[in-house]
């Protein structure tokens, strides 16, 4: 007589799977939140209500960083992300909506949920923030990549519950068993043992007639092994997600090692990229195209690496040699314009005087 529960698959070790995709979404999520939003008016900067939805309250419910992290999390998970404007200015994200693609006329989005309240309008693509991460869904690919590595983990994991495994028999009295009632007390007996064995540091079992208990230890793994090669698995599943978001894995884990390279990489082909995506919508949706010509647009300012101070001597060089001026340089910097005319000029060689200085006889061309 065999009892089916005592068979059973191997299990979806789930948390895995979001472990591995919640870190990895999170560390890009994280970075683009801390992001500033510069509004430029014909290259002026100008902190306007644009300037103050996009760096500190988007909507009613939402700081900016919520917003930014929420926004980063669906365009990864659902490889898009829907952003409307509502009647009062308030920026949400939609959580679901139905996208009507044409090829000639403009996309429309209908039934758009944020929360439990379904929009009735139909929005516009110039209407609304579309954003879309990648030509092909990452989803099927993480879980096409996880049923493997999924059961691979289910497998060892069971295995190695079996080898340390501590199993008991009970031998129970032939003419005992054959009383329904005094099998169901016995049956009540032996949970709460059972119980008492797994839960506590010491057990008294008191001995019974007709009913003998023994167990047996079938110690023959290795618990360092065994622990080894779970994190081996765990380990390798977590890479292959990270390589498919381009992080690096040595910043991901904390490693030290070439820690200012591996960061600049990964801010110039993992969050740049993404920043690029958002800064092209806001400025295609909020910014017609002879404003845009003007300089007047979005620019969007990631958190630095780097402290000004790393920066001083590189600056230093680019003032001195007449390459930029002030005001150039403070705008790669993502810097406000200072009012004062000398940042407007060019100046060459390490004594700072102006261009016309340094290209005329006299004095200052000796000092040159």
């Amino acid at each position: 007589m065999f009892d089916a529960d005592l068979f059973q698959d191997t299990s979806n070790r789930i948390y895995m799977k979001k472990l591995a995709i919640h870190t990895c979404v999170s560390f890009i999520a994280r970075t683009i939140s801390q992001s500033e939003f510069q509004v430029r008016e014909k290259g002026e900067h100008k902190k306007d209500e644009l300037y103050y939805r996009l760096n500190v309250r988007p909507n009613k419910n939402q700081t900016a960083s919520t917003f930014w992290e929420n926004i980063i999390n669906k365009l990864i998970h659902d490889n898009e992300a829907l952003i409307i404007k509502t009647d009062d200015d308030d920026l949400l994200v939609a959580d679901t909506f139905t996208h009507n693609e044409y090829a000639v006329f403009e996309d429309t989005f209908a039934d758009v949920t944020v929360k439990e309240y379904t929009f009735k309008r139909v929005f516009k693509q110039s209407e609304v923030l579309h954003l879309k991460y990648r030509n092909e869904r990452l989803a099927p690919l993480i879980d096409g990549l996880y049923a493997d590595y999924g059961d691979l983990f289910g497998r060892i994991l069971n295995s190695q519950k079996r080898k340390n495994q501590i199993r008991s028999t009970v031998k129970v009295d032939g003419i005992t068993g054959k009383n329904k009632e005094v099998l169901s007390k016995l049956q009540d007996f032996i949970n709460k043992m059972y119980q008492a064995v797994g839960e506590k540091d010491i057990a008294i079992i008191p001995e019974q007639p007709g009913f003998e208990y023994k167990e047996h230890f079938s110690g023959s793994g290795n618990g360092i092994q065994s622990v080894e090669e779970l994190n081996k698995v765990t380990g390798g599943f977590f890479d292959q997600v990270a390589l498919a978001l381009n992080i690096p894995l040595a910043l991901i884990k904390g490693e030290m090692a070439d820690v200012e390279k591996v960061t600049k990489n990964y801010m110039l082909y993992t969050i740049n990229p993404l920043l690029k995506k958002i800064k092209d919508e806001i400025n295609s949706k909020f910014f017609s195209k002879d404003e845009y010509l003007t300089n007047s647009k979005i620019m969007i300012k990631a958190i630095s690496y780097q402290s000004i101070f790393d920066l001083a001597t590189a600056v230093d060089k680019l003032r001195a040699s007449g390459l930029m001026n002030g005001h150039e340089i403070r705008d790669e910097l993502g810097l406000e314009r200072a009012d004062d005319p000398l940042l407007d000029k060019y100046f060459i060689t390490k004594n700072y005087q102006e261009t016309s200085e340094a290209l005329g006889g006299g004095e200052n061309n000796e000092a040159i």
